[in-house]
């Protein structure tokens, strides 16, 4: 289950940037470079980038039909033919666990991606007109707080129907809040400095001040809780799909199969042994990622200056 707040240790990695240092950091070499020679962000990358893979070719790499199975190789051990075993209708269990790599990726981008997109509108809004605009902003996200994740996202389905659409879209609202309150953090700690107040007296309007001078100060902060809410999102979505508000029938995905190996647990154990690996290497993958892009776009954590003593 996922945590309705961010712990103490995140609350700190996604403390603003100061506008000077955010604006004034000098950079040696791009982003993409520094984060490939941190040792965290090459090990995310690399394992993010195999299933991200897996999802787009996937299909053409399985051995067998994930979705069709042989009755004569019912709940067969792994083996030359099977490596991963088989489950209660004969299907490949390794060529199951491949496709439903292509819903992991999806849910995981897509859902925190929503979220991002709407929690950094409403969060840059309240932070730099306040009043009662923050008043009302920071009340509606009170309200969705006010709900534990898993729970919200449950009703949200079951009122939406199941279905892997309506799975993202209530994981999506119930991520909202978090990246609502990272960027109107950030937004407060810029909207009364120097250069805000130049480009107003310089008649800037409004939509140009929060797209070009708030929203570079937000988008840090904002990156490193996307990466880190992947991971979480995917478990929402696997814990979802295992009560059976995912995606239908036979499509694979590891909250399903994990639902459906329950039941074959002392005879069959390898049924639920690979779903859980592949989704615990997903969620390390986004988590060892978020972190290293913390590392390297705060100059203030002492990873970003030796980035080979990560991980």
């Amino acid at each position: 289950m996922t945590p309705d707040l961010p712990t103490e240790a995140e609350a700190g990695a996604f403390e603003p940037l100061p506008a000077a240092a955010a604006v004034a950091r000098p950079r040696r070499e791009g982003f993409a470079a520094e984060l490939l020679r941190h040792r965290g962000g090459a090990f995310g990358v690399g394992v993010l980038g195999l299933f991200i893979v897996l999802a787009f070719v996937g299909r053409w790499l399985v051995p067998y039909d994930p979705n069709v199975g042989e009755l004569a190789s019912t709940l067969s051990g792994p083996s030359a033919q099977h490596f991963f075993g088989t489950d209660e209708l004969g299907r490949d269990t390794l060529s199951r666990v491949i496709d439903g790599s292509r819903i992991a990726v999806i849910v995981a981008f897509l859902s925190v991606a929503v979220a991002a997109v709407a929690g950094v509108a409403i969060g840059v809004v309240a932070g730099y007109f306040g009043g009662k605009i923050d008043t009302i902003l920071n009340r509606s996200q009170d309200v969705l707080f006010a709900f534990p994740t898993l729970l919200l996202a449950i009703i949200i389905v079951a009122v939406l129907g199941p279905g892997l659409f309506n799975a993202v879209l209530a994981i999506a609202i119930v991520y909202t809040p978090r990246f609502a309150r990272i960027a109107r953090a950030s937004a407060l700690g810029v909207r009364t400095s120097e250069y805000l107040d130049a480009a107003r007296l310089a008649g800037v309007g409004t939509p140009s001040i929060l797209l070009r001078h708030m929203l570079p100060n937000v988008l840090p902060s904002v990156i490193v809780l996307a990466a880190l809410s992947m991971s979480t999102a995917q478990l929402a979505y696997a814990s979802l799909s295992f009560l059976g508000l995912g995606v239908s029938p036979p499509q694979a995905d590891w909250g399903s199969m994990l639902s459906k190996a329950r039941d074959f647990i002392t005879i069959a154990p390898w049924l639920t042994v690979w779903p859980i690996v592949a989704l615990v290497a997903l969620m390390l993958a986004f988590n060892v990622l978020g972190d290293a892009i913390r590392d390297v776009l705060d100059p203030r954590h002492s990873g970003a200056a030796r980035p080979e003593t990560a991980l």
